[in-house]
């Protein structure tokens, strides 16, 4: 029998995908994916305000998805949990497909012997 799950549940599990369904924070997870980064060093290269990558980075944290590292002043960030990953490229697989599928009827509704093949 599957488990039963109240409502709190849903409402927690949609505040965590809401927390990474944003463009900047899909961003630093996937520059996060090969190491821990300072506030610096992700705002370098996502091209970003440091202030405006670091609100990113706060409020990721504040739900669990980063953990910090201190060193000196400076705070590095990494992935809290690796199946925050996992999901990531689940995710990112299931956007290809739909990609491609999309590509394929768009290309089929241009050439009609396409769907033939």
């Amino acid at each position: 029998m599957p488990l039963e799950k109240n409502k709190r549940y849903y409402e927690l599990h949609a505040d965590l995908c809401k927390t990474i369904a944003n463009a900047k924070r899909l961003q630093i997870l996937d520059l996060l994916r090969t190491g821990e980064l300072s506030v610096h060093e992700l705002a370098q290269l996502m091209e970003a305000r440091e202030a405006n990558v670091s609100q990113h980075l706060s409020l990721m944290r504040q739900k669990g998805i980063l953990a910090t590292r201190r060193e000196g002043v400076t705070i590095y960030y990494h992935i809290a949990n690796p199946k925050v990953l996992q999901a990531y490229d689940i995710m990112t697989e299931v956007l290809y497909e739909q990609v491609t599928k999309d590509a394929r009827t768009v290309e089929s509704m241009h050439d009609p012997g396409a769907s033939e093949a």
